[in-house]
């Protein structure tokens, strides 16, 4: 009996010493992150059967289970996925909308200040001072675009840096719990689970999922696959796979590959979402490419608007006005591989109102050249046969020259470097052209604008007049009675309510201009509200202010996802505090009560110790 009760003792004395264990265990990792409280789990030994029935034997310590549940932690990474999502974007987002928006350094401030110049020279066109102080104003306008541009530009920089060592940081998670999986397969193969490996798995796991969105699955051997993208295994078992970043070709954007190092690599840069990298990728094509691009393609629109008004006037010496801005030109990058050369690419200013600010792949499909938006929405085959440039989109396309194999392909970016290239081509004011070059004939109708849209089309100083025949205008939209036709390179746009058009119209030229003659001054000041954009619905200022808006409207939308995101989270980790964190209140009360079990157990010893001294007693008598 002595001795069944001292195994007795020796087992609950052996329990209570594990639980004492796992507490203060609990205890000391009260503020490692990623801990999850663990509790031996006990249960009576076999009871062994005697002629009085069953006697207890004691007590066994099972496992020690850790306080874990998988749908909280899966909730808990999905949450801290979407946070870091909308952390992300409302940070950089907010620096691009008080950029642009800003009421010193943003565009507006140096629109107006230009246009108001203008307006100036069209009110006196024979001032000194007038003419220079437009010159003046068009340069800062030019420096503000660049400023901008590069301001824009300095954000693109920091988010690649960003996209670069986000990869090296999911690479090292992954690297990490495969390693884990290593040893926790090795740990199980003696029958419990490693609980500290296992919340060490889980902490990479969620600090993965600050990058990236991850999906998990647990092999029947313990380890645990990790998921990205649409079923990119960075994880399989003991196995990480790399993810990796390049630029092909120099100067496209930053791309984040999937594979093994020296083997096949795949792009998954539209595949990744939520997280920082999701962020950060979604933030750059959507927000950063998409503002770069639309003040590229306003400094065109001021660019070619006001080149095209320019050339329609004389300057003070009676000479047609040249160029006034340096026209930029979109940006060709050819794909590695290519066979055929890069084409020629040139902004039309015929076509500135069907430009767009959206990239574009030139592809060689099927003996033809197709041409399609980035991303892929509208192919369009070229149609270089009678051996012109294609209008397109605003631009005018050369054929590919050198040759071309199936699948070259040119990145076309037509206005992403406009805001940078753009430059003042005049710096003498007796060049400004505020005289009228050509005026139109006493028969013709209402005149809404004339303009120059391709100076080497325009007639030899000899002549004297340009004729627009009746069939040659177009109604710019279905019962406006609003007309537009091109003879020459000059474009006239007139009124007319005559359902056939307004007939023939006959230009002269000017060829007495005073030195007060400010009619083309007045029409280079209409410039600033003149419809360019947008099938010629929108303005220059109407552009830039849409894109303040758009970013502004983004901003706002990121703000309050992120607050919302913020909360979401923030219940996710109370949720699993209350499951799986250290309550030291709690634990106090199980040392206590542990304590006292394991002096009980050693308070039965005693008492066997005295029933085994009073048996030796006995038997020595």
């Amino acid at each position: 009996m002595s001795a069944g009760l001292f195994g007795i003792a020796t087992s609950g004395l052996n329990a209570a010493q594990r639980a004492l264990d796992t507490t203060g265990h609990n205890i000391a990792n009260v503020n490692t992150e990623g801990y999850s409280r663990q509790r031996t789990e006990q249960g009576t030994r076999p009871a062994q059967f005697s002629g009085a029935g069953y006697v207890g034997r004691g007590v066994d310590v099972n496992t020690v289970r850790r306080m874990y549940d998988e749908f909280v932690q899966t909730q808990l990474r999905n949450n801290t996925t979407s946070s870091e999502y909308y952390n992300t974007q409302r940070d950089f987002i907010s620096r691009v909308d008080n950029l642009l928006a800003d009421p010193a350094a943003g565009l507006s401030p140096g629109l107006q200040q230009f246009f108001s110049a203008t307006q100036e020279l069209a009110n006196d066109p024979t001032s000194s001072a007038n003419r220079t102080v437009l010159i003046s104003e068009a340069e800062s306008l030019v420096d503000r675009f660049k400023f901008l541009d590069q301001r824009l530009k300095d954000q693109q920089t920091i988010v690649d840096g960003q996209i670069g060592s986000g990869v090296d940081e999911v690479n090292g998670y992954a690297d990490s719990i495969a390693k884990l999986n290593q040893q926790i397969v090795a740990a199980q193969g003696r029958g419990q689970p490693p609980n500290d490996l296992l919340d060490k798995r889980d902490q990479m796991v969620l600090e993965m999922s600050k990058f990236v969105d991850v999906r998990t699955t647990i092999q029947d051997d313990g380890s645990m696959n990790v998921f990205i993208g649409r079923g990119q295994g960075v994880v399989l078992g003991n196995k990480a796979t790399p993810l990796s970043t390049s630029r092909i070709p120099p100067g496209s954007p930053l791309e984040v590959n999937f594979g093994a190092q020296g083997g096949t690599k795949t792009n998954v840069t539209n595949l990744i979402s939520g997280g920082k990298l999701g962020g950060l990728l979604e933030l750059r094509s959507s927000v950063l490419d998409e503002a770069q691009n639309e003040l590229g393609r306003v400094a065109v629109a001021v660019a070619v608007g006001f080149n095209n008004q320019h050339q329609a006037g004389l300057d003070l010496d009676g000479n047609p006005g040249e160029a006034f801005f340096k026209v930029p030109r979109p940006e060709v990058l050819s794909a590695s591989g290519n066979t055929a050369e890069k084409p020629k690419v040139t902004i039309d200013p015929e076509g500135l109102s069907e430009l767009t600010s959206r990239d574009y792949r030139m592809t060689r499909e099927g003996g033809n050249w197709v041409l399609n938006t980035v991303p892929g929405s509208s192919p369009q085959t070229l149609d270089f046969t009678s051996g012109d440039p294609v209008r397109v989109a605003g631009m005018l396309i050369d054929e590919p020259t050198g040759g071309a194999d199936e699948g070259d392909s040119f990145l076309i970016r037509p206005t992403r470097n406009a805001a940078q290239q753009m430059q003042v081509n005049i710096t003498e004011p007796d060049k400004l052209a505020a005289a009228a070059g050509w005026l139109p004939d006493d028969s013709a109708p209402a005149i809404d604008s004339l303009s120059v849209v391709d100076p080497s089309a325009l007639p030899p100083m000899g002549t004297d007049e340009v004729n627009f025949a009746s069939g040659d205008f177009t109604e710019i939209s279905a019962g406006a009675g609003v007309w537009k036709a091109v003879s020459e390179g000059i474009e006239l746009v007139v009124r007319s309510d005559d359902p056939a058009g307004p007939g023939d119209v006959k230009l002269n030229r000017n060829t007495d201009p005073g030195p007060g003659d400010n009619r083309n001054g007045l029409a280079l000041a209409q410039v600033q509200a003149t419809g360019y954009l947008d099938g010629g619905k929108s303005s220059i200022e109407d552009t830039y202010n849409g894109l303040i808006g758009k970013v502004g409207t983004k901003t706002r939308q990121t703000q309050v996802a992120a607050d919302s995101q913020a909360r979401l989270l923030a219940d996710a980790k109370a949720q699993r505090e209350s499951l799986s964190g250290v309550n030291l209140d709690e634990e106090a009360a199980n040392l206590l009560k542990f304590q006292q079990a394991y002096q009980a157990s050693a308070q039965v010893i005693a008492v066997t110790s005295t029933l085994f001294d009073t048996l030796i007693g006995v038997a020595r008598r």
